[in-house]
């Protein structure tokens, strides 16, 4: 990890924030997407933390490593949790808040990822709920 990386971990913390816990689908817990996973608390956290599965214990959403993330891309001021897979850019909207991804500043950043991301091959792909959305890039 670069020191940039560590430096932005260090002064970040999931605080009462449980998106991923809720968001993702995750198979080693038999858990679906969009429901509470059974081993986490809302407001605290992951009752297994120290026996977490490894998918769980190798996961940071983009703003605890991203330094150009500014406050707003904390996840629960966002509504939203931001990772990154490869060339694709995924967004997991929290369904209790549809339209955030939508909303600005959100929008033309998304925007903008995917203009980037579509320059390699890549793309920004929304889940809100059962529903899926691309990105499109700016003209």
């Amino acid at each position: 990890m670069t020191n940039q990386v560590t430096s932005v971990m260090e002064s970040r913390a999931c605080g009462t924030c449980t998106l991923c816990c809720r968001l993702p689908e995750i198979d080693q817990l038999s858990k679906p997407a969009n429901a509470l996973c059974v081993n986490c608390v809302t407001g605290q956290g992951c009752l297994i933390y120290d026996d977490r599965p490894d998918l769980c214990r190798d996961f940071l959403c983009a703003w605890m490593t991203d330094p150009k993330l500014g406050p707003q891309w904390d996840p629960v001021v966002a509504k939203m949790m931001v990772y990154g897979q490869g060339d694709q850019l995924t967004v997991l909207v929290d369904p209790d808040h549809p339209q955030s991804w939508r909303e600005e500043p959100y929008a033309s950043q998304l925007t903008s990822w995917a203009t980037k991301a579509a320059g390699r091959g890549g793309y920004v792909i929304v889940f809100v709920g059962d529903d899926v959305y691309k990105v499109a890039p700016a003209n």
